[in-house]
């Protein structure tokens, strides 16, 4: 996704001894903005971090920045979609409007330095379909393509996915500075 920058990337493969921070912030933009900061300062590099999650809109934005933790963090994902759907059943949301969005900050060990936010818009499926993709990707429908992303190829997702806008903006601000 940074293809065409000239800055070399290096994951946190590279320090291991560092724990991951608390994602404690209420919006995707404080989580990524927390994330970057906290890296960037641990290991003294430039640091994009990112959070990202499903919205949905009869569920009032749930489960936002709980996307990860939805019924429990451990919980498989076909379970968590079990729990989704009887809550839309309850709220009479069943193929309500839903995005995803993703939050990118970039920082150094003294300042957030640029931020982007990508989303992608569809709704809730019917039934959760497809092997492809991960997280909530079976269940999230996205009527251009008239599939769930789980069942369009990596090239398709990539194009229009919430983490493939934002990461497109970082790698225009890395490219041009601005």
């Amino acid at each position: 996704m940074l293809a065409g920058t000239a800055i070399e990337i290096v994951t946190l493969d590279a320090w291991p001894s560092i724990a991951a921070p608390a994602e404690t912030g209420r919006t995707f933009e404080e989580n990524a903005r927390a994330k970057a900061g906290y890296y960037a300062a641990a290991t003294g590099v430039l640091t994009a971090a990112e959070d990202s999650g499903l919205e949905i809109d009869a569920l009032g934005g749930a489960p936002g920045v709980e996307s990860a933790r939805y019924a429990g963090e451990s919980t498989p994902y076909p379970e968590k979609f079990a729990r989704m759907y009887d809550a839309l059943d309850r709220a009479g949301g069943r193929g309500s409007p839903a995005r995803f969005v993703c939050a990118l900050a970039l920082a150094t060990p003294e300042r957030i330095v640029f931020e982007a936010r990508g989303t992608v818009e569809g709704r809730i499926a019917p039934a959760p379909a497809g092997a492809g993709g991960f997280g909530y990707d079976p269940i999230f429908f996205y009527p251009p393509y008239r599939r769930t992303l789980a069942e369009v190829t990596p090239e398709e997702k990539s194009a229009v996915s919430h983490r493939g806008e934002a990461f497109r903006k970082l790698r225009d601000y890395l490219a041009t500075g601005r």
